[in-house]
């Protein structure tokens, strides 16, 4: 058999940005569009060549025991590896500390981002790596791809103020040889490369490039954050109004209007009571004279006389009364009479 390929998904982060919701549980195991955020990104491996030869490596921090328990019972016959961050000192940090479970061929995954792309093409790869990227109008906020006249990278600069492209890099790459990949982040930690005290990722692909490796670029039409409460929001809304969403005729109940697009879980007992568009309803939530529009709504969440727009809530939620918008972590209550 040939050599398997590593996955590293680095997600030791605290997901600040994402609280009260990343009190509980880990960023990419917040539900969306009735999957979790990592769910989407495995699926993507699907689409791999060989989706059984595979390794996952997950780079685990802050309660990443719910990661181990989510891979054993949904996942069970992935080849999983886990390792711990300790301290939060960069994306190459992150890398680094799975040395030893790297070698041969490698994708690195960030946690917070969903694509639509194949990766069927690694069959017949040629490139020694690949970023992918989308192109945006405004590729200053982030980091960019610089390009030769042959089409390959040169460069990666984070938010240029005169970007030679506008070829934002997505957080998903491909090298060809894992090792190659640590071997540059040795040398980015000994010359100390860092911004605000963190090595970052990019600053060792500039030292592959400069030692010579071929990297081209991979673009995507979607790229989708699920990093902050609002990015969560939009991401709901697109994988609702692409396929995610449930078939209107297969909930009904008297006294109930489903406007879709909407993703309804089982168990859900809806009365008197409006629900979309653009929501997500976990299992066993019991719904009372209320309008919800716009939200992410965990599982048994009890709402009652209450209207509901923009909102996330995590599970086992009450509340009883007339907000607009609320952002509540688990076993969350609220009486806003």
């Amino acid at each position: 058999m040939s050599e398997s390929l590593k996955i590293v998904i680095p997600m030791a982060g605290l997901g600040t940005r994402l609280r009260p919701h990343t009190w509980s549980k880990p960023k990419p195991l917040i539900r969306i569009a009735g999957k979790p955020v990592l769910s989407y990104i495995l699926d993507l491996f699907q689409t791999l060549p060989d989706p059984d030869n595979v390794e996952l490596i997950f780079i685990i921090g802050h309660l990443g025991d719910q990661v181990r328990g989510f891979m054993k019972e949904v996942y069970p016959n992935i080849k999983t590896h886990y390792v711990i961050q300790e301290e939060m000192r960069g994306q190459s940090d992150a890398i680094y500390l799975a040395k030893d479970l790297l070698k041969g061929p490698m994708i690195i995954a960030y946690a917070d981002t969903i694509l639509e792309t194949s990766f069927a093409f690694l069959a017949q790869e040629k490139c020694d790596a690949v970023a992918w990227v989308k192109p945006v109008p405004d590729p200053r906020r982030f980091g960019v791809v610089e390009l030769n006249d042959a089409g390959l990278v040169t460069g990666l600069v984070e938010k240029p103020e005169e970007p030679k492209t506008n070829l934002a890099v997505v957080g998903f790459y491909y090298f060809c040889d894992a090792e190659q990949v640590i071997s540059a982040i040795e040398e980015q930690m000994r010359l100390g490369i860092t911004l605000k005290g963190e090595y970052f990722l990019t600053d060792a692909i500039n030292i592959l490039l400069k030692r010579g490796i071929s990297m081209r670029t991979e673009s995507v039409e979607v790229w989708l954050d699920a990093g902050t409460p609002e990015a969560l929001l939009d991401t709901n809304r697109y994988l609702l109004e692409h396929g995610r969403a449930t078939d209107p005729s297969e909930f009904s109940a008297e006294g109930v209007a489903v406007i879709p697009p909407v993703y309804i879980d089982f168990g859900v007992d809806v009365h008197a009571s409006v629900i979309g568009p653009y929501v997500s309803l976990g299992a066993d939530c019991h719904i009372q004279d209320s309008i919800i529009r716009n939200s992410i709504i965990g599982e048994d969440v009890h709402l009652t006389d209450t209207l509901l727009e923009g909102s996330i809530l995590g599970s086992h939620v009450v509340v009883n009364g007339q907000p607009t918008s609320l952002n509540l972590g688990d076993s969350s209550w609220a009486m806003m009479k």
